[in-house]
């Protein structure tokens, strides 16, 4: 009993100062040492909590697909995965499609958006390729229905936590107008900082896309002061593109709880 409760209060403790994922650095080191990954298990863990940076790529590959359960696999599919990047790389510039001068930058914003934001993230050109690649994948298929009822999604929960704010932003007419592209469509890249937004799409890779409402929801209630102060959709819609980076990881964080509030903690991906 006394270990339980001198544990429970490590754990309280740790997370006031910010160190929550120490216990739960150790539960996925011992999910990760499973010779054959189990991705029910990487997905609930990914949902519950935030993933230890050393260990985020690793977890993303897996449950984008990239990588297969097997860890014998690893190394042979990612030679594989290397060889097609170049295949593809060569074919381009052969057409003439690319060439040493060619900006990097696809017609799709979404895509351009998310390949920004994932370079800042991870180093080899390679894995940031196919993790873009497998998740603009998984946003435009398993995701593709569900991200098109966040908004109303949105505005349920806005109406629930605070309906005052909700009146304004529909007396503005701004509710129509606000950044849903950049929220919803892009995940927030471009809008958070490296550090908040990794912890975003933790909870979206794993298979939660509801996550992106519930952030969109706490940007709203942090910053109801100004949003209350301006009186037009466009004034709301331009300090909501460029919110302050000051305090975003405390918004995120505040998010995920009030996504466990109304959701329940997951014991599978939702």
């Amino acid at each position: 009993m006394a270990d339980d409760s001198q544990r429970n209060f490590r754990s309280v403790y740790y997370e006031k100062v910010g160190f929550r994922g120490v216990e739960e650095k150790k539960s996925l080191e011992i999910l990760l040492k499973d010779d054959r990954l189990d991705i029910e298990k990487l997905s609930t863990f990914s949902q519950r909590f935030p993933l230890p940076s050393m260990y985020r790529i690793l977890v993303w590959k897996v449950l984008l697909g990239i990588i297969p359960p097997h860890h014998e696999s690893h190394a042979l599919v990612m030679k594989y995965r290397k060889e097609q990047y170049w295949d593809v790389h060569r074919a381009l510039r052969v057409i003439r499609f690319v060439n040493d001068s060619t900006p990097q930058e696809p017609e799709d914003e979404v895509f351009l958006a998310i390949a920004k934001a994932m370079e800042e993230m991870v180093e080899d050109p390679i894995e940031c390729y196919w993790l873009v690649s497998c998740f603009v994948n998984q946003l435009n298929s398993k995701h593709k229905d569900s991200l098109q009822q966040l908004p109303k999604i949105l505005e349920q929960y806005l109406n629930i936590e605070d309906n005052r704010l909700l009146m304004h932003l529909k007396a503005c007419a701004a509710m129509s107008k606000l950044p849903y592209d950049l929220w919803f469509k892009k995940c927030f890249a471009g809008c958070l900082p490296e550090s908040s937004l990794q912890r975003v799409w933790d909870k979206v890779i794993s298979g939660s896309c509801k996550i992106l409402v519930f952030v969109a929801l706490e940007i709203l209630l942090t910053f109801k002061m100004k949003i209350v102060a301006l009186n037009t959709a466009e004034r709301i819609t331009q300090f909501l593109e460029k919110i302050p980076q000051d305090n975003t990881d405390a918004i995120v964080s505040k998010a995920v709880d009030l996504w466990r509030t109304h959701c329940g903690t997951p014991a599978h991906s939702v």
